[in-house]
């Protein structure tokens, strides 16, 4: 069911995915045509007002809106993995029920835990959250955070002081950003959205907390309590994991499909490039890495961590995303080779897939920090 929903909205999206592109505006039009769907928020718990759906049931819509328009399908993966997951599973029920509502209407929740000297180790953040009362004081810059100053809701990760000054941990905050309904919050600034190469339509910005002041009771407090919950936290980056590694291989095997319907039509030498023996190796080649990447990343989504873990298994989920995306590259990079000058230049989709399937070994997890997670698990 799912699945036969997203497949229609990717055919509206797929004329759209170049407007966004080139004007580097977020695509609100396909955010609300997918809230309207469903698919924002599916995996919320009914009780929230979500359709309880799975990682799984979310991995089949992420690779069919994927294949159309990779910023659209960033956006349903961060609408119902990570971040939201970590407060559908960790928060209390005040929480929940303050978030669902925003996700189910269509924000897409911002992590952020990257700083602008910390980014593979999370751990070295330097942003603090002082107890003061029954508030927190929270101090620092993020950067690189997917959404800043589009997203409404913000899980901020901090270092969590006590009213001593003494450490006690790493958490998430939830705040409220929305200054185009007069939400504000003092101390709270979005300093700037950075040029990318790809996915341009997503900002990602740099943002400054000064004296951010956030209740008490918007701190996530995990099963392990603050000394060792962050690594429970991180348990949910799983799930986001699985989503981004099924974005790169949705990018990857609709860049197989136009690689097919181009080498049919186009014509060399008196014949159909599809008859030229080389280019149907390229095509089994790439066929294959697509096929490999997607049965790696359903087992991870099917998966859970050990000791009753909601998230998939940190295992299945660092190879699955790690090999997915670098796979991805290479069958895009083929594609547009199989397409020529005509896939350098913007009249066909592969340009702008091209740029956008880059990132994915880079966010989220580089892939050379997931391997290592790999190595260290044998």
């Amino acid at each position: 069911m799912y699945q036969q929903v997203a497949r229609t909205l990717a055919a509206k999206f797929a004329p759209r995915a170049s407007k966004w592109d080139r004007s580097r505006d977020y695509c609100w039009e396909n955010v609300f045509e997918l809230a309207d769907a469903g698919l924002m928020g599916m995996t919320i718990p009914t009780r929230f007002g979500g359709q309880g759906a799975s990682f799984y049931d979310t991995v089949l819509v992420v690779e069919e809106i994927a294949k159309a328009c990779t910023l659209s399908a960033r956006i349903v993966v961060e609408a119902n993995m990570g971040g939201i997951s970590a407060i559908m599973a960790y928060g209390t029920d005040e929480q929940r029920a303050f978030a669902a509502p925003f996700v189910l209407a269509g924000d897409k929740p911002a992590i952020c835990i990257t700083e602008p000297e910390t980014g593979s180790a999370a751990t070295e953040m330097r942003t603090t959250a002082r107890r003061v009362g029954d508030k927190y004081t929270l101090n620092g810059r993020k950067h690189w955070i997917t959404g800043g100053g589009v997203s409404k809701l913000y899980v901020i990760f901090a270092r969590v002081l006590n009213e001593d000054g003494m450490d006690e941990g790493l958490t998430g905050f939830i705040v409220h950003h929305d200054p185009a309904q007069g939400i504000e919050p003092n101390g709270f600034r979005v300093l700037g959205r950075e040029h990318t190469m790809g996915l341009c339509g997503m900002p990602e910005a740099e943002l400054e907390f000064v004296d951010l002041e956030v209740e008490a009771r918007f701190a996530l407090m995990p099963p392990s309590g603050f000394k060792r919950g962050f690594a429970d936290l991180m348990n949910a980056y799983n799930s986001q994991r699985v989503g981004a590694g099924t974005i790169a291989m949705g990018v990857a095997a609709g860049a197989l499909s136009h690689a097919i319907r181009y080498l049919k039509e186009r014509q060399q030498f008196g014949r159909p490039l599809a008859e030229f023996q080389g280019l149907q190796w390229m095509l089994a080649d790439m066929d294959a890495g697509v096929h490999a990447s997607r049965l790696m990343l359903h087992e991870a989504a099917r998966s859970n961590g050990p000791g009753g873990s909601p998230f998939p298994d940190i295992m299945m989920a660092a190879r699955a995303k790690a090999f997915a995306s670098e796979a991805a590259i290479k069958v895009v990079n083929d594609a547009l080779q199989i397409f020529g000058a005509r896939g350098y230049g913007d009249k066909e989709p592969i340009e702008r897939m091209y740029r956008d399937v880059r990132m994915f070994t880079i966010g989220g997890g580089t892939a050379q920090i997931l391997k290592t997670h790999c190595s260290n698990l044998f």
